[in-house]
């Protein structure tokens, strides 16, 4: 897990939030090949007392994409091969072991923006600024942008982004469906950090099901969705975990939900 361009910081009294933070500060934390896959290897072997993580970026900006340096004459097959070796490595964010919050500020753009679509759950501050410069270079996206930014603000938005080269700011990027939760400058990190200490306090099965599970039954027939719908439910219920859960919540032992 080793990699002079990213850090592991485990936190929390029984070691249950992983910060991963992007230490490329001088290059705006652009993703060079090596430091995709230390990323990959970072999340297939996080510590087993880790229930949630946090992605961050060094400086003032999250990250401004695929270092561009890298960028060497390929052929259609050595691109092919380098775009899935991304989708490898994001896969194991999105897919992997736990709930993924990036903190966002600054640039989000390009293989910025596609790793931030691979998380779970995205604060950004009021310096963020997102956007998708592969058009006007001639390049099209390849770490799984095509597929996950569109199920954030639609196809058309993301094709106008990539066509005409428009940036979106944090407040507009929000509306947009960027983020979920947009605060002050310099508190996204604070925020996120919050979020992963209170993601990692529920029944691991039903983090488990809100990542792998909920996302492949929005793609699925209804039909089909509903019967995956009740099979997960049947599972997570049966959890000795959650049958505690629900005796402490009976029993009185357990908060009610209040209004904000």
């Amino acid at each position: 897990m080793q990699h002079k361009d990213i850090q592991l910081e485990i936190c929390g009294a029984e070691k249950e939030v992983a910060v991963v933070r992007l230490t490329r500060g001088a290059k705006r934390n652009a993703l060079s090949d090596g430091l995709i896959l230390a990323l990959r290897n970072l999340f297939e072997q996080l510590p087993a007392s880790v229930r949630a993580a946090v992605i961050d970026g060094e400086g003032p900006h999250f990250c401004a994409g695929l270092d561009l340096s890298e960028l060497k004459e390929r052929d259609a097959a050595a691109g092919l091969q380098h775009s899935r070796m991304w989708h490898a490595a994001l896969e194991r964010v999105q897919y992997g072991p736990v709930p993924v919050v990036a903190a966002l500020h600054g640039a989000v753009v390009g293989g910025g923006l596609e790793l931030a679509s691979a998380c779970h759950i995205r604060v950004a501050d009021s310096t963020t600024f997102y956007a998708l410069p592969e058009g006007s270079r001639g390049i099209f996206v390849g770490g799984g942008g095509s597929v996950r930014i569109p199920k954030l603000i639609g196809a058309a938005r993301m094709t106008d982004m990539m066509m005409t080269g428009r940036v979106y700011n944090a407040e507009d990027g929000e509306r947009a469906g960027f983020a979920q939760y947009l605060v002050p400058e310099g508190t996204a990190f604070d925020k996120a950090l919050a979020l992963a200490q209170r993601i990692a306090q529920n029944a691991p099965l039903t983090n488990y099901a809100l990542m792998h599970a909920l996302p492949r039954i929005a793609e699925q027939p209804a039909d089909h969705g509903f019967f995956t719908e009740a099979l997960i439910a049947g599972i997570a219920q049966s959890a000795p975990e959650a049958k505690e859960r629900v005796r402490d919540f009976l029993e009185g032992r357990a908060a009610k939900v209040q209004k904000s």
